[in-house]
C-alpha cells in the first residue's frame, strides 16, 4: 500500500504521541495504523516511529474527526469508520480518505472483510450489521443486532460478532444464519474480538481490564487482565501475537497466546 504522510502542523502532536487510541489495522508489511479519536485522526507506527498519516479537522461532521476503527481490505487498502460523517473510508495512494457509502452508515465501531473483499460494518447507532461492496456504494442490511460492536472474519468466511445483547458472542454464516459461540453476558464490556486458525477466539473487555480467550467447547478464560492495561479497546493480530489498543493508557501492547504482555515501543517522529 503507497501513502503520503501527512506533515505535521503541530509541534506538539510529535512529542506527545497517541491522544486517545481505539482501534488497529495491521498491513502486510507489518506497519501498523492506528485510530485515534482524539487526534484525531490516523497514526502510521512503522520500525517503531510514530508519524500521523491524517490529521483530521477538529471541526465536527468532516472526515475522521470521530474515527472509531481502521482495517485492511483484500487489496492492500487502509479501510477507516467515522461516526462524525456516518461514513466508511477507504485511502487512495495519495493518503487521502475516499468516502465509500455516501454517508450511509450510523456509527460505524468495526469493519471486517469477506473473502469476496466486501465489507461487514457493525453499525452501533441503528443497532445493523451492513454489508458495503468492496468497491463501495449504497450499504445493504446484513443483519439486524442489538449494540453490535467487534466483526472478525475467520477462514471459513463466517463473521464472528460482539453484541451487547442477551448473548455477547454470535457468528453468522455469509447467508446470514446466525449462531451463538458464548451464552449470555460473561464481559462486563466488551469492544473487540479477533479469531485463529483453530477457531479459538480472543476479545477486549474494557472494563474487566482483561483480554479473553474463548476455547471451542470451554468457558471463556482471562488471558491477560489488569495492569499495565487499563481499557484495553482494539485488537488485531500482527503474526502470532495480539496487538491490543489501550485509549486510557495511551498505548500499544503486545500479548503472546502464552500470556506474556509489553507495551510496543511508538516513538513520535521529529519534524
Amino acid at each position: 500500500m503507497t501513502v503520503i504522510l501527512w506533515a505535521a502542523t503541530n509541534l506538539e502532536l510529535y512529542a506527545q504521541g497517541f491522544v486517545y487510541p481505539l482501534s488497529a489495522a495491521v498491513a502486510e508489511n507489518g506497519d501498523v495504523f492506528v485510530a485515534d479519536r482524539n487526534l484525531p485522526g490516523v497514526w502510521k507506527l512503522q520500525d517503531n516511529v510514530l508519524k500521523p498519516l491524517f490529521e483530521a479537522s477538529k471541526k465536527f461532521r468532516t472526515p475522521l474527526n470521530a474515527v472509531r476503527c481502521v482495517e485492511i481490505d483484500k487489496l492492500g487498502n487502509l479501510l477507516a469508520g467515522d461516526s462524525a460523517t456516518r461514513e466508511v473510508y477507504r485511502f487512495d495512494k495519495t493518503g487521502q480518505p475516499v468516502p465509500l457509502t455516501n454517508g450511509g452508515i450510523g456509527v460505524p465501531m468495526d469493519i471486517a472483510v469477506n473473502k469476496n473483499g466486501d465489507l461487514y460494518v457493525a453499525d452501533l447507532e441503528l443497532h445493523r450489521i451492513w454489508k458495503v461492496p468492496q468497491a463501495g456504494g449504497t450499504p445493504i442490511e446484513f443483519l439486524e443486532i442489538r449494540a453490535p460492536r467487534g466483526l472478525f472474519v475467520d477462514l471459513d468466511d463466517r463473521l464472528w460478532i460482539l453484541s451487547h445483547g442477551d448473548n455477547q458472542v454470535l457468528r453468522a454464516t455469509s447467508a446470514g444464519e446466525i449462531e451463538t459461540v458464548v451464552m449470555g453476558r460473561p464481559f462486563a464490556f466488551p469492544h473487540c474480538i479477533v479469531v485463529d486458525a483453530e477457531g479459538v477466539a480472543y476479545v477486549t473487555d474494557g472494563y474487566d481490564k482483561t483480554v479473553w480467550k474463548i476455547t471451542p467447547g470451554k468457558e471463556p478464560e482471562p488471558l491477560v487482565r489488569g495492569e499495565p492495561l487499563q481499557n484495553p479497546v482494539g485488537l488485531a493480530w500482527k503474526g502470532e501475537s495480539l496487538i491490543v489498543v489501550d485509549p486510557r493508557a495511551k498505548s500499544l501492547f503486545e500479548v503472546r497466546l502464552d500470556g506474556k504482555i509489553a507495551p510496543i515501543q511508538a516513538e513520535p517522529a521529529s519534524k
